[in-house]
């Protein structure tokens, strides 16, 4: 395998790593950035690159990434195709705010004066809007008004090794199973990261190829993305509802933010069972301590369901810029993964 030399700019959003390919040495065909994804996961080529960006020895089993495309049209700044261990997921909300903050640092999205800057971009789930808040030259925060969110399932009983659980099924951009780490004995701490991973993929497992795992609309949104395991922490002082969660993903790896998808995923859920309304925010922690904010921008029907707009904020903060390279006579190739 030939792969010329591959630069990069990365990010991280909560302590989730994001790797930016501005310009991806190979072709990605497709109208739209849904398709392109399909082409991806199909085509050698693309799917060497993601190993060689996010396999070790250059990357590692949690690292994402994704590929700069053209828009879907006019109307967005640019596209991009999401990338984790696995391959191509169809939404990441702490990429898009990862993405909306290189745009405005690199000077692709033209700063706006008032302090706001509009960043709009293609994802393969559909076109999400950020807004970039600016003080002075430093970014102070970015929200994420993704794609129309809703809750698929409730009360799904799931067999695991730990004995049945029930978990509810949520889409915000990609689909989620939500269940309650203390129904399995468990809390989101660090101290528990392995046992967390293992009852999030079986889970994930469990529904994947289920019907509760199908999209309504749009087959190629199908599939449990991950398991969101969450505990609820009650209210804060001014009455929102405040959780921490670890949202596994992909095939046991792991989210380091809130997950800003799985974070809409979340509000979809709270929304139907009353928890979160609007005027209320979510405190969404992650297992590291960082935090989102989420909130219901509007009510809405979509694909037949009761659903909200979720925004999240939060921000991102650029970690380097790197140069890849594959020697021709290296063994290892595109690399490896060990989980």
């Amino acid at each position: 395998m030939t792969i010329p030399q591959v630069s990069t700019i990365d990010y991280h959003t909560g302590g989730e790593p994001f790797r930016i390919v501005p310009e991806p040495p190979v072709a990605v065909e497709g109208a739209t950035v849904a398709e392109r994804r399909m082409f991806a996961i199909s085509d050698p080529e693309v799917d060497n690159l993601r190993k060689l960006l996010c396999s070790e020895p250059r990357g590692h089993a949690d690292m994402y990434g994704g590929f700069i495309t053209p828009p879907d049209d006019t109307g967005a700044h640019f596209g991009v195709l999401f990338w984790h261990k696995d391959g191509f997921s169809t939404a990441c909300g702490h990429g898009s705010i990862a993405l909306a903050v290189w745009a405005v640092q690199t000077g692709l999205v033209e700063r706006d004066p008032s302090g706001i800057t509009t960043v709009i971009i293609d994802v393969p789930s559909g076109r999400v809007t950020l807004r970039v808040h600016t003080a002075d030259e430093r970014i102070t925060g970015v929200d994420f008004v993704n794609v129309p969110s809703y809750r698929l399932h409730e009360k799904v009983t799931v067999a695991t090794s730990r004995g049945d659980v029930v978990v509810d099924i949520a889409y915000g951009g990609a689909i989620y199973a939500h269940l309650r780490a203390a129904d399995v004995g468990l809390a989101v701490t660090p101290e528990r990261y392995t046992d967390l991973i293992a009852i999030g993929r079986e889970v994930k497992w469990a529904l994947n190829d289920t019907e509760y795992a199908r999209h309504p609309s749009d087959d190629r949104l199908s599939g449990i993305y991950g398991t969101i395991l969450f505990d609820d922490l009650g209210t804060n002082e001014d009455g929102n509802p405040h959780q921490r969660n670890m949202t596994v993903f992909a095939d046991g790896q792991v989210d380091r933010s809130p997950c800003g998808s799985g974070t809409c995923s979340r509000v979809a859920v709270l929304a139907a069972t009353g928890h979160l309304k609007p005027g209320q925010a979510l405190v969404h922690d992650s297992i590291v301590g960082t935090r989102f904010h989420a909130r219901i921008v509007e009510e809405l029907t979509a694909d037949g369901y009761s659903a909200v707009v979720p925004e999240v904020t939060g921000t991102a903060y650029r970690t380097g810029e790197h140069r890849f390279e594959i020697d021709p006579a290296d063994d290892l190739g595109t690399g490896f993964v060990l989980r």
